[in-house]
C-alpha cells in the first residue's frame, strides 16, 4: 500500500504540473489510477475530484496574473459551469465510451487552434470601421460563449485534455498574454472540477483513499506550474503544448478505433 501512496503522490505532482502549464493532467493522473486498479468510470470521477487540488495550487500561485481580470474571468467561469453541470449529469447516465470516438478530433482541433492563435493579431484602425467592429465583437462574444459552454460540458462529461481545449479557446477569443490566459484556464477548470465533484459525491462513487495522496502531489505541481510559465519561452511552450495535444489525440484515436 505504501508504494501505491508514493506512486500516486509522484504521479500527482507531474499531473499537477502538466495541468497548470498545459491542461494535460489526464496524460498522467488518469492512467495512474487505472494502473493501481481503479475501474475506468470510477477512475474518471476520482481523477476529476483529485484535480481540485491542482486548481487550488495554481490559483494561489496565479494571483499576479489574474489581477484586473476577475470580472472577465467570472463571466467565463459561469459559462463553463453551465456546461460542466450538464456534462457531469450526462456522464452518470451515458457511458463515456459513447463519446470516445469523437474526443480525439476535439483535442486535435485544440492543438491546431493553439498554433493558429500564436500568430500576432492585427489590429484594424479607422473610425469608419467602428460599426463593423462592434458587430464582429458581438458575434465573437456569442460564438466564444457557446464554445466555453460546450467545452465546460465536455470537461464535466469526459475530461481528457479539457484544459487544453479551454487554453485554445481563450487564446483565440482574448488578446491577453499567454501566462494570463493560462492562469484563467486554471481557474475555469478548477471551478468545473469542483462543481462536478459536488455532483459526484451524491450521484457516484469516489475512491477517496486515492484522491488524498494524488491530491498532495497535484497541489504541489499546480503551484509550481504557473511559476514555470512566467520564465519560459511562451512561443516554444505553446508549440510543445500543441504537439502534446496532437500526440494525445493520436493515442486516443488508436484506442477508440
Amino acid at each position: 500500500m505504501l508504494w501505491i501512496i508514493i506512486f500516486l503522490v509522484i504521479a500527482g505532482f507531474f499531473a499537477g504540473l502538466l495541468q497548470s502549464v498545459a491542461g494535460l493532467a489526464s496524460l498522467v493522473s488518469y492512467p495512474a489510477l487505472l494502473l493501481v486498479g481503479v475501474p475506468p468510470v470510477i477512475a474518471n470521477v476520482t481523477n476529476t475530484t483529485a484535480l481540485i487540488f491542482s486548481g487550488i495550487g495554481s490559483l494561489i500561485s496565479s494571483f499576479k496574473e489574474l489581477k484586473n481580470h476577475w470580472k472577465k474571468l467570472l463571466f467565463f467561469v459561469v459559462l463553463s459551469l453551465v456546461g460542466s453541470v450538464f456534462g457531469s449529469c450526462l456522464l452518470l447516465y451515458l457511458p463515456s465510451a459513447s463519446f470516445e470516438k469523437i474526443v480525439p478530433f476535439f483535442i486535435f482541433g485544440a492543438g491546431v487552434l493553439l498554433l493558429m492563435s500564436s500568430r500576432k493579431k492585427k489590429v484594424a484602425g479607422g473610425s469608419e470601421l467602428n460599426g463593423q467592429n462592434k458587430a464582429q465583437s458581438m458575434s465573437k462574444l456569442v460564438i466564444s460563449s457557446i464554445c466555453i459552454i460546450l467545452v465546460g460540458g465536455y470537461t464535466g462529461y469526459f475530461g481528457a485534455a479539457g484544459g487544453v481545449l479551454f487554453l485554445a479557446i481563450l487564446s483565440a477569443i482574448t488578446d491577453e498574454e499567454f501566462h494570463i490566459v493560462n492562469a484563467m484556464k486554471n481557474v475555469i477548470t478548477f471551478a468545473g472540477n469542483l462543481t462536478a465533484t459536488f455532483i459526484f459525491i451524491f450521484k457516484s462513487h469516489i475512491a477517496w483513499h486515492y484522491v488524498i495522496p494524488m491530491g498532495v502531489g497535484l497541489l504541489a505541481g499546480g503551484y509550481v506550474g504557473p511559476i514555470i510559465v512566467r520564465h519560459v519561452n511562451i512561443h516554444l511552450l505553446r508549440i510543445l503544448i500543441a504537439f502534446a495535444a496532437f500526440g494525445l489525440a493520436i493515442y486516443l484515436l488508436v484506442t477508440a478505433y
